[in-house]
Order: C-alpha cells, then structure tokens, then sequence
C-alpha cells in the first residue's frame, strides 16, 4: 500500500498512526503489530457492516513501504462526538444522549460469528501477571460465570468513535474489539473508558444508559473488575494505578 504525499495525520497512538489519505483511512501499525491482528480488525468490520451497521467500508490490508502492516477504509466525512462537545458544550446532553442511542441501537443487534466476549475476556485476565494469583482466579470465576451473549459489543465505544455524519447519519469507527457478547459487559467497558479519558462524560453515561436500558447499575458494575482486569492486559502503564484499584474493589465471593 502507498501513501500519497498529501496524507494528514489523524491521530497517534503508542502502536499506530491514523491517516486521512484522500477518500480512505490508512491506519499504519507499527512493526510489532502481527498480522492477524490486523486481518481479525478487517474482518471484524467486515461482520458488522453485513448486520447493517453503519461502519467505514472495508478497502485493502496490505504492508507500506516501510514493511509496517495497514489497514484502509472508507473515509466518513463527519464529525466526531467528542469533537462536537469540545466546539458546542451547551449542547453536552444532546451528545451524550446520541451516544447512548447509538450504543444502545448497535447492542441489539444480533452477531454470532464474531469472536466471543467470554473467551476474550478469559484470555486478556489471564494474561496479566500482575494480578495475584488469588484475584486472577476469583476474576476468572467470574467469567467462567458469565452468559453467552451474541449481542454485538463494540468493545471501544467513546465518543471519538462515533461520527455524526454530514449526511445526517450515525457512522461507528474503530472496530478492533469488537465482540459478540452481554450489553452489560460493554457499558461496563464504555464506562470505564471513559472515565479514564473521558470523566466529564462517565458518571452521565452510567446514569442515563441504566434510565434507557433498564439494566441496574450493580448489573453493569459487577463487570468492572474485569474489564479493568483485561484493559491492564494492554500495557497501560499510566493508568496502571486506577485500574489495580478497580480490580481490588469486587466483592468476590
């Protein structure tokens, strides 16, 4: 794949660089990446725009010049959620209201053949050496506990995800972690997701998504250990303190 020298750089993040490259997204990972993490991230998106979901199109995965592996995708033109509340905050509920409809919209969207929730959560808490072994096996249990859901979870969803088109139309990026699995689970994500870089927007999500959804707060918070659990599984060491904390907080039993 070759980039045109107008590329704009998007964003940076500790193992890729987003890219606005004419009519395409060109995600370029860098040379720790593995390949089948990249071809899973397409595929992925593949599955979810078959259910109808709004989603950039699917274009090429291929390596650049510099033999990094990258993923191309339509481009959305748009605008994030995240950056309507930075440029329009009186407008702060209307937003938060379009995230939770939309996640709620794409949580009742049924998705079989996406890789489980379960299994990935039980992979990524395993992985953690961090964690006594004590708290990894009561997290574990938990788990092991846990329903089979085939609801489509986004598993990254915040606000910088989720593009209000110029269309009119709601379009969802960034589907890496998606997995079929329990709502529950996924507002357990999106919660603490946001609470680590989007705290203005936390404890409104939480409150307005148990109002629309029905699902109690306890539900959905039970969830936090492990979600925590499986978040440190990615190395974040500047959030290492906060989510060791969330982890220590279940009422295990």
């Amino acid at each position: 794949m070759k980039l045109s020298d107008g590329k704009v750089e998007l964003a940076r993040r500790h193992n890729k660089v987003d890219y606005r490259d004419g009519d395409r997204v060109v995600k370029v990972f860098n040379d720790q990446k593995p390949a089948a993490d990249v071809f899973n991230e397409a595929h992925n998106l593949a599955l979810v725009e078959q259910t109808g979901i709004r989603v950039p199109e699917v274009l090429e995965v291929s390596r650049v010049e510099s033999g990094s592996w990258a993923l191309a995708t339509s481009f959305v033109p748009g605008t994030t959620l995240h950056e309507l509340a930075a440029v329009n905050p009186e407008k702060f509920p209307e937003y938060i209201e379009c995230l939770i409809d939309t996640q709620i919209s794409i949580q009742r969207v049924t998705s079989p053949l996406l890789n489980r929730q379960k299994d990935k959560l039980s992979r990524m808490v395993g992985a953690v050496s961090i964690i006594d072994a004590t708290t990894r096996y009561d997290l574990q249990t938990r788990i092991d506990g846990m329903k089979l859901g085939t609801k489509v979870c986004h598993g990254d969803f915040v606000p910088s995800n989720v593009i209000v088109g110029d269309d009119g139309n709601v379009y969802l990026c960034d589907w890496a972690h998606v997995t079929a699995g329990l709502p529950e689970v996924d507002a357990a994500q999106t919660y603490l997701l946001l609470s680590l870089r989007h705290p203005e927007w936390a404890k409104d999500y939480l409150d307005l998504y148990v109002e629309k959804t029905g699902i109690s707060k306890q539900d959905i918070l039970y969830w936090q250990p492990v979600v925590a659990a499986a978040e440190l599984a990615r190395g974040r060491e500047r959030d290492e303190a906060f989510l060791m904390n969330l982890v220590g907080v279940g009422d295990f039993e």
